[in-house]
């Protein structure tokens, strides 16, 4: 975490007066961070960055993707009371929202994995503002993928490009900009599917595809001797309840936005355990 990433969330949190901190005698202290129920753990690092930042001792037997059992402690933390206070809320925050993502995560990864163990699951660029490369490293630690992290690292072709050029020009020109970048092409049919591959396609996405229109467009695309020249996706309205039936599909890679948005936080507290003498 950069040193101006921190101090843009301490500016949010602690405001122009903060006196309910500075209130408290800035005497030695402990303190523990714990969780209260099982989870995925992210946001070890963030956590970490946030109170070296204050100058807390911060030491953990842990690491994001670890699992825990509600009531493992997290972080034993050492500083000045003040300064423990100070990066109580921020911390906090990044753990709590961050294992929540790690934890959706891994439940869909362990759901696929019973079913294939090549397909990925994979995030989209549904995030929170200002704190996505955050949010894709909590997917990672579930054991998901992080997609692209911005519209740099790959060139995708969505179905307002193909409204507004077609498939094939919106092709042929990704394929003008760089030798570097991968080209994905979003598609509702087989048909699409078949030509976007043919024109030299990496990736194919089958957005808002039911399961067996799924299975039914590999099963073409394999025909046609095409579908180990790309890298298939699905994509749109999967979740928890259906990803199963995607599972099965054979797709390579299983895109859901859900692993951010719809994801809960867990549960973290942080609770003074002595307070020394000033």
């Amino acid at each position: 975490m950069f040193i101006r990433e921190i101090e843009s969330f301490i500016e949010e949190d602690l405001g122009y007066d903060d006196v309910s901190c500075t209130i408290v005698p800035d005497r030695p202290a402990e303190a523990i961070i714990f969780t209260k129920e099982d989870c995925t753990v992210a946001g070890i690092d963030e956590a970490i960055s946030i109170f070296y930042y204050f100058g807390v001792q911060a030491e953990t037997d842990f690491e994001d993707g670890d699992q825990l059992k509600k009531g493992d402690i997290i972080f034993r933390l050492r500083g000045g009371a003040v300064s423990i206070l100070r990066a109580e809320r921020i911390s906090l925050n990044f753990l709590g929202h961050l294992s929540g993502i790690a934890t959706l995560t891994k439940k869909c990864t362990d759901i696929v994995r019973k079913h294939s163990e090549t397909t990925r699951v994979a995030c989209t660029r549904k995030t929170t503002p200002g704190i996505r490369k955050f949010e894709k490293l909590a997917v990672a630690a579930g054991g998901g993928d992080t997609h692209r992290f911005n519209l740099s690292d790959a060139v995708m072709i969505k179905d307002n490009h193909v409204k507004l050029m077609g498939i094939e020009a919106a092709v042929k020109a990704a394929k003008k900009t760089s030798f570097t970048r991968k080209i994905e092409v979003e598609v509702e049919s087989a048909q699409d599917a078949l030509l976007a591959a043919g024109l030299g396609a990496d990736i194919i996405m089958l957005d808002n595809m039911q399961p067996e229109a799924v299975k039914e467009t590999l099963k073409i695309l394999e025909k046609k001797g095409l579908r180990n020249s790309v890298i298939v996706e699905a994509s749109g309205g999967i979740s928890l309840e259906n990803l199963e039936a995607y599972s099965k599909t054979g797709v390579d890679v299983i895109s859901m936005g859900s692993l951010i948005h719809k994801s809960s936080w867990i549960d973290i507290s942080l609770e003074m355990i002595d307070i020394g003498e000033t």
